[in-house]
């Protein structure tokens, strides 16, 4: 696919309200990703894979123990309000019910996640700045 055509399809991205676009052509394509006041511009070269197929499941993998926490939207998953401040919740930390143990950042809305049960934080399961699934676990309560 020429730089003619990509850059056509960032024309038509920003006079739209589209936040994503995928186009195949035969063995090519190109998939435009909005990323706030600028677009980035990303070669498919493998077909798409899901968070699922991407990461193999070991069998013998420890299941997390005590309450789990799942993510209740598709975002970014942020440990702290801002860089600079200290996290919500750190492993071995008692939290209430009602506790904001994280944010979730969906559609650029920052969506706190309170905790559900009380207890003592025993596993942070994902990593801080990364992509969350709907109904991921991301802590494990006791």
């Amino acid at each position: 696919m020429d730089i003619s055509k990509v850059k056509e399809l960032i024309g038509v991205m920003e006079e739209s309200d589209l936040a994503e676009l995928e186009i195949r052509e035969g063995d090519e394509s190109v998939r435009i990703v909005r990323g706030g006041a600028q677009a980035m511009v990303a070669p498919a070269v493998a077909p798409m894979l899901s968070l699922a197929e991407t990461v193999p499941e070991a069998e013998d993998a420890a299941k997390p123990m005590g309450h789990i926490v799942r993510a209740p939207m598709v975002g970014t998953f942020y440990r702290a309000p801002s860089p600079e401040s200290p996290t919500f919740a750190e492993v071995g930390a008692r939290v209430r019910e009602g506790d904001t143990l994280c944010i979730i950042e969906s559609m650029k809305m920052m969506n706190e996640v309170l905790a559900d049960a009380s207890g003592t934080i025993e596993a942070i399961l994902v990593a801080n700045d990364t992509a969350v699934e709907f109904d991921q676990p991301i802590f494990t309560i006791v």
